[in-house]
């Protein structure tokens, strides 16, 4: 049975040190996390590595020794970390740079030089700890935002391993995103996964445009695929992180008594519960303000209602954190000291972490649990405090900004920055008849029923062999060092030689302007090389005008295929259309390009002789795709009276004659005289027809990823020029 390591921050065990000379403690982490996985990596195959939760400077060798060799009775690894490193990569580069920006707080980052670099040494350190255990047919899942470097290091080290990310945290727009200074190494080393998750769309759509924005890179169905990155498949999906729900739901008789201990505390008030941990994302002052709004607007609930707010403390050695426990303790000084009785006090504040038996007990008893983050990656609470209603009672108020939001739809959803929003959600809550309440509540507990944290587990684990799978059987149609062999054999002992050679995307990267993509020395040389055997009869085949072709490759000895096959140029000869065509068309369409190009910034178009074609690849890549479907049906009344087609390719539309192609052309090169030897290289779906109609013994290869009609794929326009100069080479 394969190994699963699970890498994260913090372990599922928290060591702790109350005095110098003290004993150590070892006890459960809290977090939704540790929580979460802990049942589940006990039931598997796995080891977890992570930090201890002490600094190294804390303890002395044989408290490491020690420490060590406890936790690896629980299946844990201890990645120990100076105070220094917790300082700057933590409490620094983490907490003060990326937890704030991911969390729309940019004006809160605090940006050192210092945290970057203790970032990168944490996660080589975190990389180091993973290689001496991992082997080649080890899952490694690495998690959160505390190491987004982790994956990339892993991948450059064991090269074809299985490696799974996920992102506790919300992924920002790319608004957001590009603030950050280290975007660029963040997003690649994130890329070394095979699958990375995420908890709502709206995460994985920001993240693959600021994949496509900043590295340049395009993904299809959330497959991102790109020779830069160690020539492996990515996949970003959705995974929203479940809770052990029977947990919540299981009878208990010590839960009972701790509810009867808090009634005891409240009388017969109704309760609303408030639980977060500290922190500015969370909404709390918002709630407070609002509790007190709601409490001057429906006087008839004043010793009715009571708030229950449990903070639980977090990082209080950041000062942001310390001005908002400041801002709470105030706030709700205040409204207490404005309106409580003798009998009654509007909010019950409790600043610690609770035991799991009060924390059930308060989900339990309360009424109404008011959930209000301006921005939170999932939100576990709302998703307990349902689980917790054993008679299917009670009403959520969840803000809209919460991943758990897009799951939990039949809660009463708000805008948390709206304080009388709040208040009526209030008003609505506390007159929602039970009815209303079991029938929202049931069809929320049954999701969360059927989507727990095994299953949510369990599918991300499946997901990673799928992408692992897809993987596998993409590289089996690389060309191999047998079938490379074979080709250079069968060129060496051949007479007549056709080599059909796409020009963009094959011999060439894309550029996003047509004038970027002018042939460098490097395939000047080769073309020139291959052209100068007389065996060989070299065509570049393109989507270019004649005119270009003619002045990056007329003084070679080779043949040309202009604008998808309308024109072609056998050597030594002249330009001629590969049928009779017109291009009195133009006057009717170039109206409608010219005006989908003022309606998309950044697109525009490129005339040739016999075609037009509409640009796209600088445009917002969301609009971009919105205007080519609406273009594509403004032009179909029009392509067919006009006996024209409109052809997909990279970023492009094109609009010519229909019925002319690559593949036709193609032939003209391939019939004339009895052929040994054919090699036809292209990239995109306009050369899928050239590979449809050779020969059966031709050696067709595609470059890049994806279904294709041709025998082999080759990984990059790198390894499509290597393979050329090894023929060249082998040849002479």
């Amino acid at each position: 049975m394969k190994r699963l390591i699970i890498v994260s921050n913090r372990l599922p065990i928290t060591v702790t040190r109350n005095k110098k000379n003290s004993p150590l403690e070892f006890h459960s982490s809290i977090g939704g996390l540790s929580t979460g996985l802990s049942s589940f990596y006990k039931s598997y195959n796995a080891l977890w590595i992570g930090w201890p939760g002490i600094a190294l400077d804390r303890i002395k060798e044989e408290d490491k020794e020690n420490i060590t060799k406890k936790l690896s009775h629980e299946g844990c690894y201890p990645v120990f970390l100076t105070q220094r490193e917790i300082d700057n990569y933590y409490h620094g580069f983490c907490n003060n740079v990326l937890w704030p920006l991911f969390h729309y707080f940019p004006s809160y980052v605090t940006n050192k030089s210092v945290f970057w670099g203790a970032y990168n040494e944490v996660n080589h350190k975190f990389a180091d700890a993973v290689m001496q255990f991992a082997d080649k047919d080890d899952v490694i899942w690495v998690h959160d935002y505390q190491l987004m470097l982790l994956p990339d290091m892993l991948r450059r080290r064991l090269k074809n391993i299985n490696i799974g990310f996920f992102l506790h945290i919300p992924f920002p727009s790319f608004e957001i995103f590009r603030m950050l200074p280290y975007r660029k190494e963040i997003l690649q080393g994130v890329m070394g996964a095979n699958l990375i998750g995420f908890h709502t769309y709206d995460y994985v759509r920001y993240f693959l445009e600021s994949v496509r924005r900043i590295l340049g890179i395009d993904s299809n169905l959330g497959y991102i695929y790109s020779h830069k990155y160690d020539e492996h498949i990515v996949k970003a999906d959705i995974f929203p992180i479940g809770i052990n729900f029977e947990k919540f739901r299981t009878p208990n008789e010590e839960i009972e008594d701790e509810i009867e201990n808090i009634k005891n505390k409240i009388g017969n008030s109704k309760v609303i519960l408030s639980v977060d941990r500290l922190d500015y994302s969370k909404g709390i002052m918002h709630k407070l303000e609002a509790f007190d709004r709601f409490l001057d607007k429906n006087p008839k609930y004043i010793g009715k209602v009571i708030l229950v707010v449990l903070v639980v403390p977090s990082r209080t050695n950041i000062e942001h954190y310390r001005m908002l426990k400041k801002q709470i303790d105030e706030l709700i000084g205040n409204i207490n000291g404005k309106r409580s009785t003798f009998e009654w006090f509007p909010i019950y504040y409790l600043y610690r972490s609770l035991p799991f038996e009060k924390l059930l007990a308060l989900y339990r008893i309360s009424n109404i649990a008011l959930i209000t983050p301006l921005r939170d990656g999932m939100n576990l609470v709302a998703k307990e405090f349902l689980a917790s209603k054993q008679d299917n009672k009670g009403v959520l108020i969840l803000s809209e900004m919460a991943g758990a939001a897009q799951e939990l739809g039949e809660a009463v959803i708000i805008n948390p920055n709206d304080a009388n929003e709040i208040v009526k959600a209030l008003e609505l809550a506390l007159n929602m008849p039970d009815t209303e309440q079991i029938k929202r509540n049931k069809t929320m507990i049954n999701r969360l029923k059927q989507y727990n944290i095994i299953k949510w587990t369990t599918d991300f684990m499946r997901a990673m062999d799928d992408v692992r799978k897809l993987q596998g059987k993409f590289f089996m149609r690389i060309l191999n060092a047998d079938s490379e062999k074979k080709m250079i054999d069968n060129y060496k002992n051949s007479n007549n030689r056709v080599l059909l050679l796409d020009y963009d995307g094959t011999l060439v990267e894309f550029a996003a302007s047509p004038k970027e993509a002018e042939p460098d020395d490097d395939l000047l040389e080769i073309l020139k090389k291959l052209s100068s055997d007389t065996r060989n009869n070299v065509v570049i085949i393109s989507g270019r005008d004649r005119k270009t072709l003619d002045e990056w490759f007329g003084n070679l000895n080779i043949g040309l295929i202009a604008e998808h096959g309308v024109w072609i140029k056998h050597k030594g000869d002249n330009w001629q259309t590969i049928e009779p065509l017109t291009n009195e068309w133009k006057k009717v369409v170039t109206p409608i390009l010219e005006l989908y190009m003022d309606r998309t910034p950044g697109s525009f178009i490129e005339e040739k002789e016999f075609s037009l074609v509409w640009h796209y690849r600088k445009a917002d890549s969301q609009l971009a795709a919105v205007r080519a479907m609406e273009l594509k049906d403004t032009l179909i009344d029009y392509v067919t009276n006009l006996k024209l087609e409109v052809m997909d390719g990279n970023k492009v539309l094109e609009i010519k004659d229909a019925g002319v192609d690559k593949g036709k052309a193609s032939l003209k090169c391939v019939t004339d005289i009895n052929k040994d030897f054919i090699l036809a290289i292209g990239d995109d779906l306009t050369d899928e027809n050239i590979f449809s109609v050779l020969p059966e013994d031709t050696y067709s290869i595609k470059v890049g990823m994806g279904y294709s009609k041709a025998k082999y794929n080759v990984l990059s326009t790198k390894d499509v020029r290597i393979l050329l100069k090894k023929l060249i080479n082998e040849g002479e």
